[in-house]
């Protein structure tokens, strides 16, 4: 998935940007976490903008309702992965899994579906 996005969206990327190239790289940026934190950052990626995470692009309320139903929808027992590492006040960081300056994806695999919300940007 960050492959395909990372080649629709390269026209957005800064020139000479560098980022992970292969699948394993992308693999070993990726923290393996419960259904629970899966919502938490649906919510947020949903709700917040990577670059100016001030500006809101939806409702809180409604994007964490949405991000609870995906969950529930995958099933508890689904596998959650991220490559966000900490989105406490006044700090973000993030194993990167694209070549933008700012990458942020929740991916959950459950029994017959995968979910992936992947947010880039640039500043």
């Amino acid at each position: 998935m960050a492959a395909e996005a990372e080649e629709a969206w390269k026209q957005y990327a800064v020139e000479g940007a560098v980022g992970p190239d292969t699948p394993v790289e992308i693999n070993n940026a990726l923290l393996q976490i419960d259904a629970e934190r899966a919502a938490e950052l649906l919510t947020y990626l949903a709700t917040y903008d990577l670059v100016f995470p001030g500006s809101g692009r939806r409702d809180r309320t409604h994007a964490r309702r949405a991000a609870e139903r995906v969950v529930r929808l995958l099933g508890y027992e689904a596998a959650w992965y991220t490559n966000i590492t900490d989105l406490s006040p006044g700090a973000r960081a993030w194993n990167p899994v694209t070549r933008h300056t700012f990458d942020g994806v929740v991916a959950g695999t459950g029994v017959a579906f995968t979910v992936v919300l992947l947010q880039v940007g640039e500043d």
